[in-house]
């Protein structure tokens, strides 16, 4: 089985903080599931596809959260897959790793639907079989020394473009942004994460991953986005 990437968005928090010493919530253990679920179908299908422009998303398949993992709610034609990602795409240690507000509109193009999604479906159903967190970390450090982890393929991307976004408290809609996944590499590579440098980078853990992203300048109805520095 293949772990899964984390999704730098989610690792965003720390560019600046939103909330007191005081006020900051607590997200230490898994809410109610009804808490990360949408209200209807019809409305994830639509947060899904707001992942990425209707040239790409409206042929995608998409695919919802059910009892006991992602489901396909439509089929596609492309290759692509939009989905809305949840809190547990984050990295373990992350403080917001529960918070049930977090709703993350994403679509993988074919490269990462094959080689990125498996691993974070496999990590839903953990999730929904109640599988503890220690217990995640300990099976995916498992799957990487058992060899059966498979790297990104090459041109594994993703679209997260949706100015409906939730990424965190600290900065809920961030930048419309693309997203690169590469089997891990120094962020210099890339020229990531410099003064200056349009591109942020993350290496995942324990997974040898690492996720760039680029902020681009419009949301995926066309609109402008403000790219004001944060």
């Amino acid at each position: 089985m293949q772990t899964r990437i984390c999704a730098l968005v989610l690792l965003l928090g720390a560019i600046g903080p939103a909330w007191g010493e005081d006020a900051k919530p607590d997200y230490s253990a898994m809410a109610p599931i009804d808490k990360y679920r949408i209200a209807s179908a019809a409305e994830e299908i639509a947060l899904a596809r707001s992942a990425a422009p209707a040239s790409i998303s409206a042929d995608a398949e998409v695919l919802t959260l059910g009892a006991h993992g992602y489901e396909t709610a439509v089929k596609g034609k492309n290759g692509f897959v939009c989905m809305v990602w949840r809190s547990w795409t984050a990295e373990f240690d992350n403080a917001e790793f529960w918070n049930p507000k977090l709703r993350a509109p994403i679509c993988l193009n074919p490269a990462a639907a094959r080689s990125i999604l498996p691993a974070f479906l496999e990590r839903t159903q953990w999730v929904l079989a109640g599988v503890s967190k220690p217990q995640m970390i300990e099976r995916t450090r498992a799957e990487i020394a058992s060899k059966t982890f498979k790297a990104p393929e090459p041109v594994a991307m993703a679209f997260m473009m949706s100015k409906r976004q939730y990424v965190n408290d600290a900065g809920a809609h961030w930048h419309p942004h693309l997203m690169f996944f590469v089997a891990r590499t120094d962020d210099a590579a890339w020229g990531a994460n410099l003064d200056g440098s349009p591109i942020f980078a993350s290496q995942s853990n324990p997974e040898p991953v690492t996720t760039f992203v680029v902020p681009v300048p419009k949301w995926s109805d066309g609109t402008p986005a403000a790219m004001e520095a944060h």
